[in-house]
């Protein structure tokens, strides 16, 4: 078996836990940095797309998973961060570092003025306000034709940072780097607010609004930044969307991709940055995994197969591995960690819950 001896609270905090997990990860991003020397376009293509998800649904999760704030209505500020985006960078020719920066402030400080009139509802209401709003985004989209180009949609222009011309078709391995580099930027930075009291705060009051008030916790001023980090991290999301896209319009942002980037993160794990990298490779992985057996089989393409594998993964998931991927995976690694020791039932479900949140 192998310990892990603390000498001082610090270490409970560290970015790292030891040396041998900050190696881990070390190989992990050489190994995505090197993908593009050894996939074709197509699979680049692919890839990049799970990059993106991952953007997606850190964003997400640190609303869902991590402040305990459901929302189905992400996919409106998918659909702000890349409209911004691309207006910013058509109608008022700003470079794209600045437009995809404003892109992502924009969708956060919306985020925050949808956050002041939802503060006072939990859960199936919360959730049933952030799907209205996702229903309104297509209509917005349509009526302000003017800037959105109604149902013909928008064109975005190509990336350009100090003079390199970053192309999705012509130059997959740059585009794809630059996700990249969002991606990880993002993932520090989310691992680092964890780390901060505001991060702890999210935690608290997922865990309980009524201890979290009783600790001094302002639940008006947190949840309100939950909902603007989230937000801006999907505002970021979705200005990547656009370029990997190239061309959309108000049917790209369905009620769909709301419902599909929560179960992502239901399927990954809630409550960890891992889950949203691991619920972003099954949604990339599926699509390609049905064709792959469908191509191998000989067969025709079945509608609504791959929403129907979904669906499966969802069911089979909240029956029997409600902490998802990242729990199982958890599980797997402390069974084998404690090996020999460990019991039958030490993973056993917690099926009791706190006295105060029982009549929420």
């Amino acid at each position: 078996m192998r310990f892990r001896f603390k000498e001082h609270y610090d270490q409970d905090i560290r970015l790292f836990a030891d040396l041998a997990d900050g190696l881990r990860y070390g190989s992990l991003l050489l190994g995505a940095v090197l993908l593009p020397f050894v996939l074709d376009d197509f699979l680049l293509g692919e890839a990049t797309s799970v990059v993106i998800w991952a953007i997606a649904g850190m964003g997400l999760m640190l609303l869902t998973g991590h402040a305990g704030q459901v929302s189905l209505g992400h996919a409106a500020f998918l659909a702000l961060g890349c409209y911004v985006n691309a207006i910013l960078m058509n109608s008022f020719g700003l470079p794209f570092p600045l437009a995809f920066l404003l892109a992502g402030v924009i969708s956060g400080l919306c985020g925050v003025a949808v956050a002041i009139p939802a503060l006072r509802l939990h859960g199936l209401y919360l959730a049933i306000a952030t799907l209205a709003l996702s229903m309104l985004t297509e209509d917005i989209i349509v009526l302000a034709e003017p800037w959105t180009g109604g149902v013909i949609g928008l064109t975005a222009p190509t990336p350009e940072i100090a003079g390199l011309v970053i192309d999705r078709y012509a130059a997959p391995d740059l585009f794809y780097w630059l996700c990249l580099g969002v991606a990880v930027l993002v993932t520090l930075g989310y691992r680092n607010l964890l780390r901060s009291p505001l991060g702890r705060a999210f935690i608290a009051i997922r865990d309980s609004e009524i201890s979290a008030q009783a600790a001094g916790i302002s639940l008006a001023r947190t949840k309100a930044a939950a909902f603007g980090l989230s937000c801006m991290v999907t505002g970021w999301a979705g200005a990547l969307m656009g370029h990997f896209f190239y061309s959309f319009n108000h049917e790209v942002f369905t009620i769909i991709l709301s419902i599909q980037l929560l179960l992502m993160i239901v399927i990954g794990g809630l409550g960890s940055i891992h889950g949203a990298w691991y619920g972003a490779v099954i949604v990339g992985l599926i699509p390609q995994a049905i064709n792959l057996v469908r191509d191998a089989v000989g067969t025709v393409a079945v509608p609504g197969l791959e929403t129907s594998l979904f669906s499966v993964l969802i069911v089979l998931f909240v029956l029997y591995e409600p902490h998802g991927l990242h729990g199982r995976l958890t599980k797997w690694k402390v069974w084998l960690d404690l090996f020999p020791f460990c019991r039958r039932d030490m993973f056993r479900r917690q099926k009791s819950y706190l006295r105060t949140e029982r009549f929420r």
